[in-house]
């Protein structure tokens, strides 16, 4: 089967008596030394300056990171494997509106009691930050309508239609 896999971290690991603080180790009331790792971490310069700079989301607009909930549902194809056999490959589908003012949109929702509230407690979701969502979104030239107000009875998915999908996918 090959040899067993060694952490690399014993490759690094000095043995006290190598160390000049090993002395000091040993001595009641002193602490232990500090993980050269965080050295190494605070002398290295910062990877994105610029952010440290950036101004913070404006008001009434969501963190970049806020979690949402979004109309989504699970699809997959068929295709060959690597071993040329069947396999199924999954992937999410967001669902898209139309919308009379901003045309193809996607719904997003800040808590999940919203989005059964607006679509039904059949609406299949998915949850997501705000910021990948709306970025994917727009290189697609789709607008993100964060917790939209929907007309009564705009029902997307009926517990028929969750329960056919259901089928469909086993």
């Amino acid at each position: 089967m090959g040899a067993p896999i060694r952490s690399r971290l014993f490759d690094y690991f000095e043995p006290e008596d190598a160390h000049p603080d090993s002395a000091a180790l040993s001595e009641p009331g002193t602490e232990p030394r500090r993980s050269r790792l965080l050295d190494c971490v605070e002398a290295a310069p910062s990877l994105r300056p610029e952010a440290e700079h950036r101004p913070g989301p404006k008001p009434g607009v969501p963190a970049y990171h806020t979690p949402v909930f979004v109309p989504a549902h699970p699809r997959s194809v068929v295709t060959t494997g690597v071993t040329g056999r069947l396999a199924r490959v999954p992937f999410i589908v967001y669902e898209l509106f139309e919308h009379p003012a901003s045309g193809t949109v996607a719904f997003a929702f800040t808590s999940l009691e919203k989005l059964v509230e607006a679509l039904g407690d059949s609406q299949p979701w998915a949850a997501a930050s705000i910021g990948p969502l709306a970025e994917g979104m727009r290189q697609q030239g789709v607008t993100v309508l964060l917790d939209p107000r929907v007309a009564q009875g705009q029902r997307n998915w009926q517990p028929e239609d969750l329960a056919a999908y259901a089928q469909e996918v086993r």
